[in-house]
């Protein structure tokens, strides 16, 4: 009890449960939209998204200070590519965060003569940068720890070993690389699970800006799962990915 009262204490902690029940209702609507006995609720999970979609907004204000601090921080790193990496990341995502504050000042009528959707627009622009940037750090990483393992004779003996019809395979180059990807993920969980949460990400703002439409039973799907990790990941800092 102790752990849930900290974790829903956090406004990220806040946001992420309202964002998977949000997506997971953008799902659920998705899967129910062709029944029409269930019209009423339909109509009700609707209400529902479209109130956590607004409360997020709140609650997402003032973030972009906090980006514009990680983005200084980032600076700092002695690996110049993860450095780039970030900070490019953090930059755009204070960027996205700015637009999104403007969108819901227009939304309650603070700011009246803009573009709503205009800046709607550019923050799905700058969140999908933020996710270029960081699943470019994922890759880095990744490739990183796979030739650290790759110097390991040992793994590869094991592999060979386990798997001896590999040595007979028309590519066993392809299918020793696949297996040292497999072996470095399930050995650091948090870079796999970084990975799987900004692919997930990915598919919203590409279907927002048209470069590439999903369904919106995938969008609710990717946001639940992706929202998910976040959750976990929060609530085990462990798991989280570092820096």
């Amino acid at each position: 009890m102790d752990a849930v009262v900290k974790f829903t204490s956090q406004s990220q902690g806040r946001d992420r449960i309202f964002r998977a029940t949000q997506y997971a209702c953008a799902l659920s609507i998705y899967l129910l939209r062709n029944k029409p006995d269930r019209k009423d609720l339909v109509a009700r999970l609707k209400s529902l998204e479209n109130n956590l979609s607004a409360g997020r907004k709140l609650l997402r204000l003032g973030n972009a200070a906090n980006s514009i601090v990680a983005a200084k921080q980032t600076m700092q790193l002695s690996d110049r590519v993860l450095g780039l990496c970030l900070t490019v990341a953090n930059i755009n995502r204070a960027l996205y965060f700015i637009c999104d504050n403007v969108v819901w000042a227009r939304n309650v009528g603070l700011i009246r003569s803009i573009d709503k959707e205009r800046w709607s627009i550019n923050a799905s622009r700058y969140y999908l940068f933020s996710l270029v940037m960081n699943l470019t750090r994922d890759l880095y990483v990744i490739l990183q720890l796979m030739q650290q393992k790759g110097r390991d004779n040992r793994l590869k003996s094991q592999h060979l070993s386990d798997c001896p019809e590999v040595a007979e395979a028309v590519i066993p180059e392809l299918d020793a690389l696949i297996f040292l990807l497999l072996e470095t993920l399930r050995s650091e969980p948090t870079v796999a699970l970084d990975t799987v949460k900004n692919i997930c990400d990915l598919f919203i703002p590409l279907d927002r800006l048209g470069i590439y439409k999903s369904s919106a039973g995938v969008v609710g799907f990717c946001g639940l799962i992706s929202s998910l990790i976040g959750i976990i990941t929060l609530a085990r800092p462990t798991l989280r990915i570092k820096p």
